[in-house]
């Protein structure tokens, strides 16, 4: 009989790494790395410059908790705010700015959202998370999940930007297993974006050829035209 495949609280933060490196490094265009050693913690912190943290609850409970330099969220925003298209007079040159927050704020819902979108292909649960909220601060602030955990864990991976800014991912969770009893197929996620992009490439497509028939029409009947037919 075949070993069952066991899928530990480490696995599953290298899913939420996944998730942090693909969404970060897609939107700023920003190179994001993290470090292949783990630290194992005791309790989990948001520290300055700016810190974020995220609870989700259902297949299993836990916490995240970014903790971001001013140097690393400064490079990620503006990198960001670039490849958005936005002129350098409306992009903050300050962590304290509002609109700072808010988009890494957002960028943050995107990387829990590629998470759990993961974590329901891979592990065949669900999970679902509140809103999360960025925020400039100035001291340590210790942050628990407020439910019972039998035998909670905590981690710490270290994260680097392409100019070699340091910033910190903490995950606490339930110490779980999620043992495999059979292979099944991961469906693919589907990206709506890219659902977008393709119709509208076929589309286009399609009519390239009217178009080139439609000159030849017009071609056709100028030549008529000329013959007095």
């Amino acid at each position: 009989m075949s070993r069952s495949k066991v899928i530990t609280t480490e696995d599953i933060l290298s899913t939420l790494c996944h998730s942090v490196t693909e969404v970060l490094s897609s939107a700023s265009g920003n190179s994001i790395s993290y470090s292949a050693m783990v630290q194992k913690i005791t309790r989990t912190c948001m520290r300055p410059d700016i810190g974020c943290f995220v609870l989700f609850d259902g297949g299993f409970t836990g916490l995240v908790v970014t903790n971001f330099t001013a140097q690393a969220a400064m490079e990620i925003y503006q990198d960001y705010m670039r490849n958005m298209g936005m002129p350098e007079e409306e992009i903050a040159n300050s962590h304290l700015s509002d609109d700072v927050s808010n988009v890494m704020g957002e960028l943050m819902n995107q990387i829990v959202g590629d998470f759990t979108s993961k974590v329901r292909e891979q592990l065949h649960t669900s999970i679902t998370q509140n809103q999360p909220k960025m925020m400039a601060i100035t001291k340590q602030v210790q942050i628990s999940v407020d439910t019972t955990m039998d035998r909670p864990q905590a981690r710490r991976v270290t994260f680097t930007t392409q100019n070699q800014n340091i910033f910190y991912l903490e995950l606490a969770m339930d110490k779980t297993e999620f043992i495999k009893l059979h292979d099944f197929d991961i469906a693919e996620s589907v990206d709506p974006d890219a659902i977008i992009a393709n119709q509208a490439k076929k589309n286009q497509d399609k009519k390239a050829p009217k178009a080139v028939n439609d000159e030849h029409d017009d071609a056709d009947d100028d030549f008529m035209a000329e013959l007095g037919l």
